[in-house]
């Protein structure tokens, strides 16, 4: 802030003393002023060098004025901003719908065909865990035997069971470890080690939604399971948009809420009751409780442990293959837990099938 804006400028008379100090001549020049002012014409006291005139008071600094207060905003008219979504709700709309009916289709037309869309959502999953992983971390898991393994994990599991996917699980982190001897050993445990836990996390569990639905009412258990994620990712997002105050986990994922875990909850609960009471054969209202208390719970983990991993490498989205949702990765994150959660319960209250 400049001078000017403190109070008036020197030459105003405030700050006259250092000019009487460097020249003595300021001072008597004003008595001679004043004289002429104060006196008639030839009854002024005798002038010249002996005259006595009165004292200049002495000039004390001046202190800089104290800035006057800005003035208050005048409220706005107009009304406070609407919460924002975060994303592109249009084209996540779309997309999630187009997803739906490709799923919903395959699923009840042929089971072969939802099969190929599971391996063909596993290989690109795998895809964009390694990728990201190569371009954040440096660490180089083996595609090929990973999406290898990870395809014969899925066509095993619904052959095989749960025994087939095991087996199909420990030949393909053994092709992992064998495989990645043909580079230099350095980083070997390393990539290693990344290889394995990428195809236990994607196609491993993956392998639980064909047990499902290898099962004489599979179809009806797959889309059960759908359901319930879906419901309670959108419970959580509608409750945690609108009443959200309370940070679930910060330094994980900000928007998460835990008014919007209770939201995914309840949706889910209640969800599950009408489902296992109305779709699944023999089941009961109040184990579908139980179950949507599960899935709720395992797919709020799971979108926490993909937040985690996102957090670590530092991105945003795992990929950018679907608009509005992000990569095939973004929306696994809680499908892929949710998965061996249900097909457990439902073979412990309705049997293997």
């Amino acid at each position: 802030m400049n001078d000017s804006s403190w109070g008036a400028s020197p030459r105003a008379g405030h700050w006259g003393a250092p000019e009487d100090a460097v020249t003595g001549r300021a001072a008597a020049n004003d008595a001679v002023l004043d004289d002429s002012i104060m006196y008639p014409a030839g009854s002024a006291p005798e002038s010249g060098r002996g005259r006595k005139t009165p004292p200049m008071p002495p000039s004390a600094p001046s202190e800089p004025p104290a800035p006057e207060p800005s003035p208050e905003p005048a409220p706005s008219s107009q009304p406070p901003a609407k919460k924002s979504a975060g994303r592109n709700l249009r084209a996540a709309i779309g997309v999630g719908l187009g997803l739906g009916v490709i799923i919903i289709a395959s699923l009840f037309i042929v089971k072969a065909v939802f099969v190929g869309v599971v391996v063909a959502a596993v290989l690109v999953g795998v895809w964009e865990l390694t990728s990201r992983l190569a371009e954040r971390k440096g660490i180089r898991a083996p595609l090929v035997p990973i999406a290898a393994g990870g395809a014969a994990m899925v066509i095993a599991g619904y052959a095989s069971g749960a025994v087939g996917a095991w087996v199909a699980m420990a030949l393909t982190a053994l092709a992992i470890l064998v495989w990645r001897m043909a580079q230099p050993p350095e980083n070997y445990l390393r990539d290693v080690t990344a290889g394995v836990f990428a195809a236990f996390y994607v196609p491993f569990l993956a392998t639980f939604v064909v047990m499902m639905l290898a099962a004489d009412d599979g179809p009806r258990r797959v889309l059960v399971f759908l359901l319930l994620t879906v419901i309670s990712d959108t419970g959580a997002y509608a409750v945690g948009w609108r009443f959200g105050k309370h940070k679930l986990a910060p330094r994980i994922s900000p928007g998460k809420t835990r008014e919007g875990l209770l939201g995914a909850i309840s949706f889910a609960m209640v969800a599950g009751a009408l489902l296992m009471q109305y779709v699944i054969d023999d089941g009961r209202w109040w184990q579908g409780l139980l179950l949507g208390l599960a899935a709720a719970t395992s797919a709020t983990l799971g979108d926490l442990g993909e937040s985690m991993i996102k957090r670590d490498l530092g991105i945003k989205d795992m990929g950018t293959l679907l608009p509005g949702h992000g990569g095939i990765m973004d929306r696994l994150d809680s499908l892929l837990p949710t998965a061996p959660v249900v097909w457990l319960l439902l073979v412990v209250f309705v049997g293997s099938g």
